[in-house]
């Protein structure tokens, strides 16, 4: 049985948003439900939009998401040699010829067919058949060079996603396939279709699992496949990833580069599981880890409707994976984000992050709260007014006094708090919310016993004494 080898081929040319990372994610998986090989190409050949800022946010991102390759990254305009040698190949074989028509004739030739209501398409003046006789070489015109498209029948292919799909040759014209030499050069730069095609080739890939703009490519490409004796691999087109208007996900529509949701406190476990509901289903699962995506990920359940971007829907996914992690964990991540406020901790922050995880659904709104027990905490005055009133102020007094002299942990803080409680005729929230003000600036917080028991004694006290 023939290997797996999947591939993620982005181009360079701008930050990486969630639709192309989906692109990323769902060869990866395939590859490691396989248990194949994963390769990651650069196709940098638009020297004018390529940068190497855009290839490292691909790098970081892929990083980030844990979507390791096994080979690469390879880069196109690292392999000119290898394409521009294989063209010749296919030069011997009489696949490709010369095409010296202008881009003034080229356009001309387009209006008069979209005049006749035609399809625009290249009508083949050049190309070389028996019996015809071809125009006068214009002096002084570097040629491009064109692939002989087949003529007549159809291209087909079993779309893993779309299902059979059927092309009639006689749709597709003569592709250029190497733009025109420059001086010095036997040939000129091959296109994109082309280059494609030799590194799914070198490269062994067996499966291409890419988004669906890639559609009208895919026959243009098996065509190539076939003059150079080879066989495709199996295809299967995602459909797009439309932002939360309902257009396709974009740079121009506001889509954010994927390191950004890092920088806004997402797991990379509830990407990779938010992500993977966008166009593949296992039953009703909702909620599951990376091991468990990819031992039921499979090519069958992708689907085949645009899938539509919901942050709240992904906030709400980073909830649940937030409530499963491992304290331990988390407050690794929050030490990082903690240092980057300039904020020192200490040995409460594993009991801290296990304190709020359950009301936050980023692990920047977890930096939030446990800022708050290393930094100084200014009340919201509205609610500073309507908790903290001349009526309460000896149940605060009172509630400083016995904490001065208790246990400090839970139980005992707890104790404190109903003795209070019984002595001042008070119910809970009526104490509760006045020291949750003073102490975390708000009155909704976790548990109040839990709250005070991490929280330094001597700042306990000094707020309850200054209230």
């Amino acid at each position: 049985m023939t290997k797996t080898r999947t591939r993620f081929a982005p181009s360079p040319t701008g930050f990486i948003h969630l639709g192309n990372i989906r692109s990323a994610l769902y060869p990866w998986a395939f590859s490691r439900a396989t248990g194949g090989d994963f390769i990651l190409r650069i196709e940098d050949t638009d020297l004018e939009r390529s940068t190497q800022a855009s290839v490292d946010v691909i790098l970081e991102g892929m990083a980030w998401l844990g979507l390791d390759y096994d080979e690469g990254p390879f880069y196109q305009m690292q392999r000119m040699e290898r394409y521009k040698e294989v063209l010749q190949e296919l030069i011997a074989a009489g696949q490709v010829y010369p095409c010296y028509m202008s881009m003034t004739e080229l356009d001309a030739l387009r209006e008069q067919q979209m005049a006749n209501k035609e399809k625009p398409r290249y009508d083949g003046t050049w190309r070389p058949e028996p019996g015809k006789t071809l125009p006068a070489i214009p002096a002084g015109v570097a040629p491009v060079l064109r692939f002989k498209n087949p003529q007549g029948g159809v291209v087909a292919w079993d779309d893993k996603v779309k299902g059979h799909i059927e092309i009639s040759n006689d749709e597709l014209d003569d592709l250029v396939i190497a733009r025109s030499a420059q001086s010095g050069e036997a040939v000129g730069t091959p296109t994109y279709n082309f280059c494609v095609v030799v590194d799914d080739l070198d490269m062994a890939i067996t499966h291409v699992i890419r988004g669906d703009d890639h559609v009208n490519n895919t026959p243009r490409q098996i065509n190539i496949f076939k003059a150079l004796g080879k066989e495709p691999p199996v295809y299967a087109h995602l459909p797009t990833v439309l932002n939360e208007q309902g257009e396709k996900m974009s740079k121009r529509s506001g889509a954010k580069a994927v390191t950004q949701y890092r920088d806004e406190g997402y797991l990379p476990d509830a990407m990779v599981n938010y992500l993977a509901r966008l166009g593949w289903s296992h039953g009703d699962d909702e909620i599951f880890s990376r091991e468990q995506f990819v031992s039921w990920f499979n090519l069958d359940h992708l689907g085949r409707s645009a899938a539509q971007f919901d942050e709240a829907k992904l906030r709400w996914v980073n909830a649940q994976h937030m409530k499963v992690m491992a304290d331990e964990s988390l407050a690794e991540l929050l030490s990082d984000q903690l240092q980057k406020r300039g904020i020192t901790h200490d040995d409460r922050l594993t009991a801290l992050c296990g304190l709020f995880k359950d009301r936050c659904d980023t692990t920047v709104m977890l930096a939030d709260w446990v800022a708050k027990f290393y930094t100084e905490v200014t009340p919201d005055p509205d609610e500073l007014a309507q908790h903290v009133t001349d009526a309460v102020r000896p149940a605060l007094a009172l509630l400083a006094e016995k904490l001065s002299t208790c246990v400090w942990e839970k139980a005992a803080i707890s104790a404190v708090l109903k003795e209070v409680l019984s002595a001042q005729g008070l119910k809970m929230p009526q104490l509760a919310m006045p020291v949750r003000v003073l102490v975390m600036g708000t009155a909704q917080t976790p548990s109040l016993d839990a709250v005070l028991a991490l929280s330094s004694r001597e700042k306990i006290l000094e707020l309850l004494q200054k209230a």
